[in-house]
């Protein structure tokens, strides 16, 4: 087993509470990290996972799982932890994970994860939906889409994610959020392979040769895998397409350092809007 193994990895540091009398990580924690990047993994599947099962109408419950310990971590240490689903049956799939300190394997691991009822807890055939998701992913292919188009085609969907993201989780008000702007804005959402939205960005014409990008949201429990870079690529393609040379946008301060690893950079002095530091960057096309 290698690092090269796992398409989706993830990586964290050991903390002082994870250490045993012994001076290294206590043997069930490894089976916590390994469920930490369960959760990673469903971000790169960009898998809602409570509204995903939702939609699949059901459950994975762990049936089985088993560690094979190789060598040991101790306080302080990087681990990168991989984990990939190595088969699919009718009801249950199997993962193997990896625990690996640089190149070095120092855990492995298997899970088997039952779909279920979640009433009756008993066993469901995996969805044909997710049964292509897992082995899509694990075959390199794309589990999400950018849509463009206008408010007539995407508003359901672009204003269902910003209204979450920027009325209920930051408190900006809904009649703030929302402008008239939205009716000749380019806007763009990311769908995953269940045909739900995940992202949604605005594009607008702030003068001639000079585009504007605005209300860029992503869904929460997907956030940190890629989804927000591939809607701002799509963002600054469409204002290169329609023959832009430049693309500003007003990013709050706590995503300014996700801007700058795409290209823009800050031409002005930080401000405040909705109660929010906001900072002006752009980039040229």
């Amino acid at each position: 087993m290698q690092r090269s193994d796992f398409r989706c990895s993830h990586r964290l540091r050991v903390r002082w509470a994870e250490v045993d009398m012994q001076k290294i990580v206590f043997n069930a924690h490894y089976l916590m990290y390994i469920d930490t990047a369960m959760s990673e993994y469903w971000r790169a599947l960009a898998l809602p996972y409570e509204a995903s099962m939702l939609t699949l109408g059901g459950e994975m419950y762990v049936k089985k799982a088993t560690l094979e310990y190789h060598a040991s971590a101790r306080l302080d240490d990087t681990l990168d932890v991989g984990l990939r689903c190595a088969r699919v049956g009718h009801s249950s799939s199997l993962f193997e994970a990896g625990i690996f300190s640089g190149d070095r394997l120092l855990v492995s691991g298997e899970l088997v994860y039952v779909f279920a009822d979640p009433a009756t807890q008993t066993s469901r055939p995996v969805p044909p939906a997710l049964r292509a998701i897992f082995e899509g992913f694990e075959v390199g292919a794309e589990m999400a889409e950018v849509r463009t188009g206008d408010w007539n085609a995407l508003g359901r969907d672009a204003g269902r994610l910003r209204t979450a993201v920027f009325v209920r989780e930051q408190g900006i008000a809904a009649d703030i959020e929302a402008d008239a702007l939205d009716a000749t804005a380019r806007h763009a959402v990311v769908y995953n392979r269940l045909g739900m939205p995940v992202a949604t960005g605005r594009l607008l014409q702030q003068a001639p040769g000079v585009g504007r990008i605005g209300r860029m949201a992503v869904d929460r429990s997907v956030r940190g895998a890629q989804w927000g870079r591939q809607l701002l690529d799509a963002l600054v393609e469409a204002a290169r397409a329609r023959g832009d040379s430049e693309v500003q946008l007003h990013a709050q301060r706590r995503a300014e350092g996700f801007y700058r690893r795409a290209g823009f950079a800050v031409v002005g002095e930080p401000y405040e809007e909705a109660g929010i530091p906001h900072i002006a960057m752009a980039r040229q096309l």
